[in-house]
């Protein structure tokens, strides 16, 4: 198992769809249902054995949850904030490529 080249607050966009994100969480491989993995056309398809990321995304029409292998993220470089509405709940600031994982106390 390889250590994840990205971690949680990472500013990311994808390497083929324009999208970018911030990552949420990370699993170490690939972690979700075969048929996610099978809906995906079997020439793009993402190897199983490469860290995973959880990303609250957004491209130019919406925000939503996207799940995208290591081989097809790139840092985003553009230093602007992400406009998904779930930022504020597990963020506390915007540091041009990184957002600081906001700290949840525990009751």
């Amino acid at each position: 198992m390889r250590t994840a080249k990205f971690g949680i607050g990472h500013v990311v966009k994808h390497r083929v769809y324009p999208f970018r994100g911030v990552i949420f969480d990370v699993d170490p491989v690939f972690a979700n249902t075969e048929e996610w993995l099978m809906s995906i056309p079997e020439e793009v398809r993402p190897r199983r054995d490469q860290p995973f990321y959880h990303l609250l995304a957004e491209n130019a029409k919406t925000t939503y949850v996207a799940y995208v292998s290591e081989q097809n993220l790139l840092p985003d470089g553009t230093g602007k904030p992400v406009g998904h509405p779930q930022i504020a709940e597990l963020f506390a600031g915007f540091h041009g490529s990184f957002y600081e994982p906001r700290h949840i106390k525990a009751h």
